[in-house]
Order: structure tokens, then C-alpha cells, then sequence
């Protein structure tokens, strides 16, 4: 039966003419043509979101767009759906597809290709059978191979294009679907009966669309498709400009100018500014600078291809302007020719072919759309500047397209400096300068209340407007010093960069660019945003996800400019991003570095030491919380300290993985003579009573200058007290604040405390001894060291420890001494009751200098509030009482909402 079947096969050179051929012009907004891009050997494969998200190499030699495809058409559920923006090259994907199988150049397992366009579809009225469809498109396939195709539906593939653009609707509960190809039936119906499988079950579909509706309706695998990329445009202009000096020159501009928006991957877009670009460098004229400027030339360009005087000019932009109010309302609208007739087109329907794309063979049913979202919107702004008859200001035009256009009050910012309209102006005449003004004026009075709000996405729209302005003045007077500036940023998109970097390069300094969680900073938004980085005084990215490439560019900005603090935090750098920072680190001007949870390890250590001991370092603090530093990391970091370049001040090493087996590196360094280091925080190592035992050597050395030491939760236990008696009894020991929380130092270990706080001169000034297991006894020798006379205590941390009562009040008599020159207290957790309360007031009146008490869970109740309120309202130097998680009931808390001065 089927031994004569390739006679009637599909004539595939019958395809190719007919796809080949040329049906129109290229124009500059429509694009150029698919079939000269294919006949001219310009085809560039547009990329897929999966192909970036893999990082495929785009010169593969099979692309990821025809990978894509040949793997969901051998799929059991053969249906491919390309979704991307208008001009993202879906139409030319798939006429290159069509064109390599007439070709065969692939896709040979199918002996039968149609292609069909949603648009043309539209019109098709009356019945069909699906016999009579297929044979409809210029007879390419032969009458009696029908039988043949219709029993061998796995050989047929259909090809639709502009599913967005159907008028019916695709869902199949909504009609009856057919499934004889040879019943005749409405054209929407043999179209959802294909597409849902009950006619022809078995053929391969590719469909391309915007993103629609239509798409809930359709199975099968879904591509998406970006466009070009900076690597695809970068392609583009080589193969568009003959020169290759004039190609690079135009695509670093346009990369510069425009490339940060979403919609330089168009495909469409690349060949409009090309062919701007190349009119205008081949006039000598100088190259727009922004997206107002751009759409100017293009504008200019098309009115004086129609060689109009001046009162026509204005008339036909004026009906372009209706058009497009019109069209951002109705997003779906395509105009008849009464509706083009409305707007003031009378003179001018033959010639808007120029704007717009015209559909239809017949003049009485064609129809008019613009071909590009962004000149829809120019023409609205040039328009209503236009406009002298108007009587609606800026506030009222910019509510009614609110959400509809996206683009065109960057476009009023641009059109209100003289110099971005000024060609217009030659060519139309003068735009209305009340209305010029009256946005200018709601612009300032707008972004005046934008930028003291801390909401980044409005703040974002400021800077947007005044990118486009592209006037440094007007940035300097919008931007007040009351402007909150130093809100979060994070998640900026590469559009939200160039804008912030206008603003921020006008300004000539930012004190604080706050990119906190940014979810991932690529290599172009952190290059874009270089030159704002260089000139803040403090960058935060904290919580952020920094590629390689953004690291480079953060390194580069810091060794050219004058960052004073940087904040990494929780980045989790690692290693090889961390030594590509260091190139940056050797020559800035920080002083401030955190690099809490980093993932760093001791094998940056050597780099760090580099950078610490370059000849400009003036790095004062480092934070390196809660990385893999461990002991070989802080032996490395201890030897910067022996050099004079060094200029580290505070070293943070909390949870980094010490034992004492480091801690003789660190005392040798503190006692070098050299070293500059203030204070250390070894909060959560292994510390032990070792380490304790090497580091109160230092302590004791007329060289060492550490004022501050933490070794809170540190292993430490009773019997490094006699070392750290020793170093506080020593007339050299400079240490003023000590951190010995979370350790099991017991009575017998605090009391030896005790008695070196004792010592006339001892310089402690706020010791840490939370949760130390103490005792009565050890509260009333801490009682006695506060009244003393000598002792220099201001801040004393003694809470978690469960002395009671009685315990506490040994504290409580003290800071009633005139000698007692505490200013806060903790007594958290200590087993407080009511009882403690008249004597903790009795101290408070008789006090002269505490101002802060820590009293959280405890055991108060409501019976004490009443005495706590008066006294902290009577008391002048109380500033703060903590009185959380006590025993107090909802009835009381009217009452402490009354004092500001209690928290609880």
C-alpha cells in the first residue's frame, strides 16, 4: 500500500521558494525581514533561559535553541512552545526551521511541514475540513497524498506563529473538538482539535508566542527565549557593520547607553540601533546618549522620510500620539481604519506604514499596530508635550496610563531638558513649555517625599527619571541631604545600577551604598555599579551572592577609590572570590573589613597577611567571625602583627576554630612593639586554660596596647584565674574591658579576680562574668571592689548566675556607695523577687551614675511595677530598665507603657 508513498510526498523546493521569497520591507521599527536575514546568512541563534542557566557556550556548534527543539519533538508529547518578548526573533526561529527542513539540513524524520501564522488564521471565515486547511497554503502538497498523511500523522509537523495574536479560544470545554479531518468545521476548532490532540493525534507542533493566556491550554516542553545577550549582540554588529572599527565602536555604545535594559536582547531592537546608529555615523553626527535621545533620531528620521511641512508633521504625530493613548489602554488593540480615522489619520493611512504594522489585504479590513512597545510610548510623550490645546496636567495623564506604560514618563523626563528635544522641536515646532514645566514641577515635589520614604523600588524610579534628564544640576537639587540614601538596594536590576550610578557619580560621593541581600550581583550589574562603589564611604553586601566577576569589579573599585568600610558578611565568599578581593585590599583605603561567614579557611591567610602589610593598608578592624581560620590561620595572621605597616586595631575571631594552640603566636605579636591591636574577640573557641595562660603573658608587657578581650564561652574553667590575677595585678596591663561569660570559672577562680580588681589602678572598666557559676561570696567581694574608691567599673555583666535575693543585694548596697562609679548592671536571670525591690530602688535614688539596668527573667510580679515606675521617673540619670519576661500580667502593662525609660 505504501510502496509508492515518496511520490506524493511534500514538494520541499516548492516550501523553500514560497519562504524564501520576499513578502514586504525591512523597515527600521518592524525589523528586518526573517527571509533576508536568512538569505543573507545573518542568522544568530537567539538564547534560551536554560541554555544561560547552564552556561552553554553560545558557539556550540549546534545551538541550544535547535538542541532544544529536536529533543521535544522525539518527546512522546511532540509539542515545542517558544515564549519570548515581541522581537525576540521567535518569527525568524522558526522560518530558519522551516527553511532547513525544505533544505534537509535536519528534521527529516517528517515528510510534511506546515506553517501557519495565528494572524492570517484570524481571518479565515467559514467552514473547513482539515483536508481542505492543509491544502489551503499555496497547494504545496499534492491532493492524493492526503490518505497517506492522514494515516501517518507521526510524519506530519505543524508550525504556528504568533499564538498571542489568536482570536479564539484554545480551551477545550468551551466546544465540541472534532476528529474526522475530513468534517468540515470552524478554523478555531480544527485549530484546538489539532493542538489538543483529537485530530491528527500524533503530529509534532512548534508554536511560538508572547507570553498569553493561550499558553495555560497547551503540554508539552516550553522554551524560553532571552534573545541576545551581550555575547549574541556583540555578533550582531560585527555582522551588520562591514567595518569592524565602526562595529565595535557602535555596540560598546550602545552597551554603555542602552545595554542595561531588559530590551536590548531583542533581536528587532539590535537591528534598529544599528541601523540609527550607521545613518548617523555615516552623517558624522554624534551618538544618542540616552533612550529619549535614541527614540528622537528614530522619530526625526521617519517624519522626514515623508517630506511634510511642518503643520502636517505636528498633525500626523499628534494622531500617532491619540493612537497610542488609545493602544496603552487597550494592550490587545489593533486599530481598523475608523478607529485610525478617529485619531486624524484621514490624510495620512497610506503612509503610517513607516510607524506601524499594517495587516490585512484588503484597505476596508486592514488593520494598524504599532511594532514596538517602547515607540507606542515615545509617541504618547511627544504628543502630549505637543499638544497646546490640552487642558489635563502631568498628574492627571500619568494616572490614566498608570500600569499601562511602562516607558513614558522616562520619556517626558528625557523631552523636558532642551538639548533631547531640541531636533523635535526643528521639526514640529515648540512643545507646549506649561507642560514642560508643570512636570518638571510635580518631578521635584514627587521625588521631594520619594526619597525621605524607604521604599527602593520608588526610589529606583527617581533615579530612572533623572538618568534620562541627563542633568547633573537637576540631580543635585533633587537629591537634598534629606534624602535616604542609605537604604537597602539589594536585588538591583541591571537598569536600577545604571541609573543609581548617574545619580550617585553626580553627586560625587555616597556615604553609605547598601546592597544587603542582593541575591546574586552578576559581573555587569557590580561593573555598572564600579564607579558608585568607589565613591561611598561605606558598601554593605551583606547577605548577598557575589560572582567571580563581580568580585573583580569590587576589587577594582576599591583600589581607586576611597571606601572607608566594606561588609561581607555572611557571603559565603570562599576562598578563591576572597583572593581575587585581596588584589583591591593591597592598595584602599579601608578601614573597616567583616567577613563574618565567609566560608574562609586558613588558606586566604597568606593573602590577607599580604594585604595587611602593604605600604597603603590602613586597615583597622577585621572581622572574621564564624570562618575555618583555625590555628595555622591565626599563627599566619599573628605574624602581620610583628610589622610596622600593620595597622590593625580590632581583630573579631569569633567561632573560628582556635584552641590554645595558637594563643603563644598571638601574645608573642601583642608584646612585639609593633602591634597596634586594641581589642580581640575570641568568643566560642577552644581557648582553655592553656591558651588563657599564654595570652596573660602579654597582657603583663609594657609593650602590649590591648585595652579589650573577650573570651566568652571559651572552655575556660577555675584555673586560669591565677594567670589572669597575675596580668591584672601587673602595672602594665592596659586591658579595660574583660569578657569572661560562659565559663566555668566557680567561686574559688572569681574570688582571685576579685582581688586583682582591688588593686589601686587596675584599669578593668566593664567586665563580662555571665553565668561563671558564682556565688553569694563572690557577690559580696564584687561589692566590695565597687566601693572601694579605686576601682574604675562602670559596666558589670554578672547575670545567669543564681545568688538570689540576698546575692544581688551586696550589688545593690554597692551602687548605693558614693564611691561606686557603675553605670550599667546585668543581674538577668539571678532569682529576683519582689523582695529585692526597695533596696534596688533605695540604689538607684542614692546613685549618681548608673543609668542602665538589665533585669530580664526574673521573678517580679505586679506588686513591684508601681515602685519601679516612680523611681525610674524620678530618677535623673536612669536612662533604660530591662524588665522583660518577668512575672508580670497584661493589666500592668498600660502602666509601664507610660515610662519610656522601661522596656519589658
Amino acid at each position: 500500500m505504501y510502496s509508492h508513498s515518496r511520490d506524493f510526498t511534500m514538494d520541499k523546493e516548492t516550501v523553500l521558494t514560497h519562504t524564501l521569497k520576499t513578502d514586504g520591507m525591512s523597515t527600521l521599527l518592524g525589523g528586518e525581514l526573517p527571509v533576508s536575514v536568512i538569505n543573507n546568512n545573518e542568522y544568530i541563534s537567539p538564547l534560551t533561559s536554560e541554555a544561560q542557566a547552564t552556561d552553554r557556550n553560545v558557539e556550540d556548534d549546534l545551538p541550544s535553541l535547535d538542541r532544544a527543539i529536536y529533543t521535544a519533538l522525539s518527546d512522546e508529547i511532540r509539542t515545542m512552545t517558544l515564549v519570548g518578548p515581541a522581537g525576540s526573533g521567535k518569527t525568524t526561529v522558526l522560518e530558519k526551521l522551516v527553511v532547513g527542513w525544505a533544505k534537509g539540513e535536519h528534521l527529516q524524520n517528517f515528510s510534511y511541514v506546515f506553517h501557519f501564522r495565528f494572524r492570517e488564521l484570524n481571518y479565515l471565515t467559514g467552514m473547513f475540513s482539515l483536508e481542505t486547511l492543509m491544502l489551503h497554503p499555496h497547494g504545496r502538497v499534492p491532493s492524493e497524498s492526503m490518505p497517506q498523511l492522514l494515516q501517518k500523522p507521526e510524519d506530519v509537523l505543524f508550525v504556528f506563529d504568533d499564538l498571542h495574536q489568536w482570536e479564539h479560544s484554545l480551551d477545550p470545554s468551551a466546544q465540541a473538538l472534532c476528529s474526522d479531518p475530513s468534517q468540515a468545521a470552524s478554523v478555531s476548532c480544527l485549530v484546538a482539535s489539532l493542538l489538543h490532540g483529537s485530530l491528527l493525534k500524533g503530529a509534532a507542533f512548534v508554536v511560538a508566542t508572547r507570553p498569553t493566556g493561550h499558553l495555560k491550554f497547551l503540554s508539552g516542553t516550553r522554551v524560553e527565549l532571552l534573545g541576545f545577550l551581550k555575547p549574541q549582540r556583540e555578533a550582531y554588529f560585527k555582522g551588520f557593520f562591514t567595518d569592524p572599527a565602526a562595529a565595535n565602536k557602535a555596540q560598546k555604545h550602545m552597551e554603555r547607553t542602552l545595554g542595561f535594559y531588559d530590551f536590548c536582547t531583542s533581536p528587532r531592537f539590535c537591528w534598529t540601533v544599528c541601523s540609527v546608529y550607521k545613518s548617523l555615523m555615516d552623517a558624522g553626527a554624534k551618538l544618542p546618549e540616552t533612550l529619549t535621545q535614541l527614540y528622537v533620531d528614530i522619530l526625526v528620521h521617519l517624519v522626514q522620510t515623508l517630506s511634510l511641512n511642518e503643520a502636517c508633521s505636528r498633525e500626523l504625530v499628534l494622531a500617532l500620539g491619540k493612537m497610542a493613548s488609545h493602544c496603552s489602554l487597550d494592550p490587545h488593540s489593533r486599530c481598523t481604519k475608523e478607529e485610525m480615522y478617529s485619531f486624524g489619520f484621514q490624510h495620512f493611512l497610506t503612509s503610517v506604514g513607516v510607524f506601524l504594522q499594517v495587516d490585512g489585504d484588503q484597505l476596508d479590513r486592514r488593520v494598524f499596530s504599532f511594532h514596538s512597545q517602547l515607540m507606542q510610548e515615545f509617541l504618547l510623550a511627544v504628543s502630549f508635550y505637543l499638544d497646546r490645546s490640552t487642558s489635563a496636567g502631568v498628574a492627571k495623564m500619568l494616572e490614566k496610563h498608570k500600569g499601562k506604560a511602562k516607558f513614558v514618563d522616562i520619556f517626558m523626563s528625557g523631552l523636558s531638558e532642551p538639548l533631547q528635544r531640541r531636533p523635535l522641536e526643528t521639526l514640529l515646532g515648540e512643545l507646549n513649555s506649561n507642560l514642560i514645566m508643570d512636570f518638571k514641577c510635580w518631578f521635584k515635589s514627587s521625588s521631594e517625599a520619594t526619597l525621605k520614604g524607604c521604599y527602593k523600588d520608588e526610589h529606583h524610579y527617581c533615579f530612572h527619571l533623572l538618568h534620562q534628564a541627563q542633568n547633573e544640576s537637576l540631580v543635585k537639587e533633587i537629591i537634598s541631604p534629606s534624602a535616604r540614601l542609605g537604604i537597602s538596594y539589594g536585588d538591583l536590576r541591571l537598569e536600577d545600577c545604571a541609573a543609581l550610578n548617574y545619580v550617585v557619580t553626580c553627586l560625587g560621593e555616597m556615604e553609605q551604598l547598601n546592597l544587603y541581600h542582593t541575591r546574586n550581583l552578576m559581573e555587569e550589574q557590580a561593573e555598572m555599579l564600579a564607579p558608585t562603589m568607589s565613591i561611598s564611604h561605606k558598601i554593605i553586601l551583606s547577605g548577598s551572592s557575589l560572582s567571580p566577576g563581580a568580585v573583580s569589579h569590587l576589587a577594582s573599585a576599591l583600589s581607586r577609590g576611597f571606601s572607608k568600610e566594606l561588609d561581607l558578611s555572611q557571603t559565603h565568599l570562599g576562598d578563591e572570590r576572597f583572593k581575587v578581593l585581596c588584589s583591591g585590599l593591597r592598595d584602599c583605603k579601608l578601614h573597616t573589613l567583616k567577613l563574618v561567614v565567609c566560608n574562609l579557611t586558613e588558606a586566604i591567610c597568606g593573602d590577607l597577611v599580604s594585604a595587611l602589610t602593604s605600604a597603603t593598608s590602613q586597615l583597622c578592624v577585621l572581622d572574621m567571625r564564624a570562618n575555618h581560620i583555625g590555628d595555622q590561620g591565626l599563627i599566619k595572621l599573628s605574624k602581620v602583627l610583628h610589622s610596622p605597616l600593620c595597622k590593625l586595631q580590632e581583630l573579631q575571631l569569633q567561632r573560628c576554630e582556635l584552641t590554645g594552640a595558637s594563643m603563644e603566636a598571638l601574645s608573642t605579636a601583642l608584646c612585639s612593639g609593633q602591634s597596634e591591636l586594641r581589642k580581640v574577640d575570641l568568643t566560642q573557641n577552644a581557648i582553655g586554660d592553656s591558651g588563657v595562660e599564654a595570652l596573660c603573658k602579654s597582657l603583663q608587657h609594657p609593650l602590649c596596647k590591648l585595652q579589650s578581650l573577650n573570651m566568652f564561652d571559651s572552655e575556660l574553667t577555675g584555673a586560669c584565674c591565677p594567670y589572669l590575677m597575675e596580668a591584672l595585678m601587673s602595672e602594665h596591663c592596659s586591658l579595660s574591658e574583660l569578657d569572661l561569660s560562659v565559663n566555668d570559672l566557680g567561686q574559688e577562680g572569681a574570688l582571685l579576680l576579685c582581688q586583682a580588681l582591688s588593686r589601686p589602678g587596675c584599669p578593668i572598666e566593664k567586665l563580662g562574668l555571665k553565668r561563671c557559676e558564682l556565688t553569694q561570696s563572690v557577690f559580696k567581694e564584687l561589692s566590695s571592689v565597687l566601693r572601694c574608691g579605686t576601682s574604675q567599673l562602670k559596666s558589670l555583666i554578672v547575670g545567669i548566675n543564681a545568688v538570689g535575693d540576698q546575692g544581688v543585694k551586696h550589688l545593690w548596697d554597692a551602687v548605693a556607695h558614693p564611691s561606686c562609679l557603675l553605670e550599667d548592671l546585668d543581674v538577668e536571670m539571678t532569682g529576683l523577687t519582689d523582695a529585692c525591690v526597695m533596696d534596688l530602688c533605695a540604689a538607684v535614688r542614692a546613685s549618681k551614675t548608673l543609668k542602665s539596668l538589665e533585669v530580664r527573667n526574673n521573678s517580679l510580679t505586679n506588686a513591684s511595677v508601681p515602685a519601679l515606675i516612680q523611681v525610674m521617673q524620678d530618677s535623673h540619670n536612669m536612662q533604660e530598665i530591662n524588665l522583660k519576661y518577668n512575672n508580670f500580667c497584661d493589666e500592668v502593662f498600660n502602666m509601664l507603657n507610660e515610662c519610656d525609660k522601661i522596656r519589658y
